[in-house]
């Protein structure tokens, strides 16, 4: 099979297997020193914007990209050579952790300034409506509103006020501080969209369900749902589906940046 892969197609493949098993089999937390943080955090460092696509959570997670890689990247490093298509793979996934980046600095930055002005000024006001509007699926909703009723009954309590100023610390440490992405996912949607994008006709045959769809229809559909269960997110969902999306528009940038700069795409 790999006999039958183009160069940089294969050591993407062998690089992510690689580091997925090294850091599997000896316990190494390299995500958290290499997956991409928000840009706030004092674990951030710029080179996480590169790094997070090498890194994969299981093996469902990294199946799903290289299965990707295997099927699709070859004939497009076909058509473009292998100097362009790694071109393409990176400015995908780097484009797309930053695309993400932006998006959860501000979504987190509420937060951060909430914890922080809670923690200079603590007031039950400030606790109820912190606990109100940054909810943590980790706390006993219960045993928050009890903490809160208590508060607002003896406001000066030191042990108090030292209970919530930790649901505080540890609400910010839970969705900022430990909160990480990674993945080639970026980078592989960039793939499928460049597929679509110069073989929008091609068939391809799916599992589920056992039916042949033309390239074009899968990624449309396709990224309909990561529109959809970005809009929609629900409780637990841990996919970053913006950088999926951010995967296909900067795939779709890049490529009409091509197609205008020299009249083709290779």
């Amino acid at each position: 099979m790999f006999r039958r892969l183009t160069p940089v197609a294969k050591n993407i493949l062998i690089i992510n297997v690689a580091i997925f098993m090294i850091s599997s089999f000896l316990k190494l937390p390299l995500s958290e020193y290499f997956g991409l943080r928000v840009v706030f955090s004092s674990e951030f460092a710029p080179y996480q914007f590169l790094t997070y696509m090498w890194l994969h959570g299981g093996f469902g997670h990294i199946l799903g990209n290289m299965i990707a890689v295997l099927v699709f990247a070859p004939m497009l490093e076909g058509v473009w050579g292998s100097k362009r298509f790694l071109t393409f793979y990176l400015i995908c996934g780097v484009g797309a952790g930053v695309l993400y980046g932006t998006a959860d600095f501000f979504e987190k930055l509420p937060l951060k300034q909430d914890a922080e002005a809670y923690l200079e000024n603590p007031t039950p006001e400030g606790f109820e409506r912190f606990i109100i509007q940054h909810k943590n699926p980790y706390f006993n909703l219960t045993g928050l509103g009890e903490l809160s009723d208590a508060y607002y009954e003896n406001e000066n309590n030191l042990g108090v006020i030292s209970q919530t100023k930790r649901v505080v610390e540890e609400t910010y440490e839970i969705f900022v501080t430990r909160g990480n992405m990674i993945g080639a996912s970026g980078a592989v949607f960039g793939i499928l969209f460049a597929f679509a994008f110069l073989f929008p006709n091609t068939e391809l045959f799916l599992l589920f369900p056992p039916i042949p769809i033309k390239a074009k229809y899968l990624v449309f559909f396709y990224a309909m749902y990561e529109i959809y269960s970005e809009v929609n997110r629900t409780a637990g969902d841990n996919v970053a589906h913006l950088a999926h999306i951010g995967g296909m528009l900067i795939a779709f940038l890049l490529l009409k940046y091509w197609k205008n700069d020299t009249g083709k795409f290779y």
